[in-house]
């Protein structure tokens, strides 16, 4: 409850039912690992705000390049997928490094695995791209080639409806 205080369940199911392609997206999270929850309301738009919320960066997102870029340029042992396009197609968008530090206030998020977050385009534009986790009690944000990918680097992901 500590993730949604003053938030009425009825008024967010009630927006929810009004859009099935937000209901997909919220599936979809669910089923990649990501035990999306409603963090917030935004007044001005009136839209509600959902992260993925699983203690770990969600399993089924994991071992995933950055983008398709990055997926395009590796010459053998390429991952199956990539965080941008995975994120696209559920309808989701990357959390920003600004929205995963506000994900920490929440609780202890990846502290034993780590989430690419969307990269500013002068760092991915350098062949690069941005990662976060939470190591000794504090947030941490790196770097890497967008083209890696490991076992414990996934991503987490938002959405508004």
């Amino acid at each position: 409850m500590n993730r949604h205080q003053g938030l009425e369940w009825v008024k967010v199911q009630a927006k929810l039912e009004t859009n099935t392609e937000k209901l997909w997206s919220l599936n979809e999270m669910e089923r990649t690992g990501g035990e999306p929850d409603v963090i917030g309301h935004d007044k001005k738009t009136a839209e509600y705000i959902f992260y993925d919320c699983s203690v770990e960066s969600p399993k089924g997102r994991r071992s995933v390049c950055y983008d398709r870029e990055a997926l395009e340029s590796r010459k053998e042992h390429k991952p199956e997928n990539n965080a941008i396009d995975m994120a696209a197609t559920m309808g989701i968008e990357l959390l920003t490094e600004e929205q995963y530090r506000e994900l920490q206030k929440l609780g202890n998020f990846d502290t034993k695995t780590s989430s690419w977050v969307k990269t500013p385009a002068d760092i991915r534009k350098l062949g690069g791209a941005i990662f976060c986790d939470r190591r000794y009690e504090t947030v941490f944000v790196y770097h890497n080639g967008a083209e890696s990918y490991y076992a414990a680097r996934g991503f987490r992901g938002s959405l508004k409806t």
